[in-house]
């Protein structure tokens, strides 16, 4: 059973989560019956093949998706138990999220990226250029803050996504195949600032299909068929796994 708040709840606590599509024959049983907690200042991966569910379960961790059935709690907050708005709010203030395309806006300057989701927090002008400042310097962009992002490089593009995903300071940071579109190099120091921040106390959810990528967290989540099959492997155990 998932225990009621307590001074330090789990980031990420799940507890029989289904997530279903299609009625009758035609049923598919994307998540079945999850039970997993992460804990705060963890680094996992979640990896499996196409069709295993990872997905899925990113967008329920995310609260992008809700469970069909099953209980999430996500920082200690049922999300079953707010409205669509306040779930919004939830998702902006406790969840960063990083992307394999990066997702930011184009006709916004890295900073103006960077300081979007402070907006909608609800933070002052001053304090949302400040903290954005602060976040692009300490990803080695000072110098870059003004260029939109078609004058990035792609790691670069990767190092404001990640300066805007965590910038609320948010409990969880969850990134889909962050690598997934870079150069070897440019995704050697995205893992290089990863390590960094779990290293801050940052708890970390990397989405993947990469034994690379996932030998860089501490423990790894293997789903198969919309179930998890091992939920505690360390990277170590990578090399006995047939690659995906």
């Amino acid at each position: 059973m998932i225990p009621s708040n307590s001074a330090d709840p789990a980031v990420i606590a799940m507890e029989q989560v289904s997530r279903v599509y299609g009625s009758g024959e035609a049923v598919v049983r994307a998540c079945d019956r999850i039970n997993l907690t992460i804990r705060p200042g963890e680094y996992c991966a979640i990896m499996g093949q196409s069709g295993s569910g990872k997905s899925t379960l990113m967008n329920i961790i995310g609260c992008l998706d809700r469970p069909t059935s099953g209980r999430y709690l996500l920082d200690g907050t049922d999300v079953a138990t707010i409205n669509k708005t306040r779930l919004t709010r939830l998702r902006n203030r406790k969840i960063g999220f990083v992307f394999q395309r990066y997702e930011l806006l184009t006709n916004l300057t890295a900073l103006e990226n960077v300081i979007l989701p402070m907006m909608y927090a609800g933070l002052g002008r001053s304090q949302r250029r400040r903290r954005a400042e602060a976040a692009l310097t300490h990803m080695g962009l000072a110098n870059r803050m003004d260029k939109r992002p078609s004058q990035l490089s792609g790691g670069q593009q990767q190092r404001v996504a990640i300066a805007r995903a965590i910038v609320n300071q948010p409990v969880l940071l969850l990134a889909d195949e962050p690598t997934g579109a870079l150069d070897s190099q440019s995704a050697q120091e995205v893992l290089g600032i990863f390590q960094a921040l779990h290293q801050r106390g940052i708890t970390i959810v990397i989405v993947t299909h990469s034994h690379e990528v996932a030998s860089h967290s501490q423990r790894i989540i293997m789903m198969s068929d919309g179930k998890i099959t091992h939920a505690q492997l360390s990277p170590a155990d990578l090399g006995q796994l047939t690659p995906l």
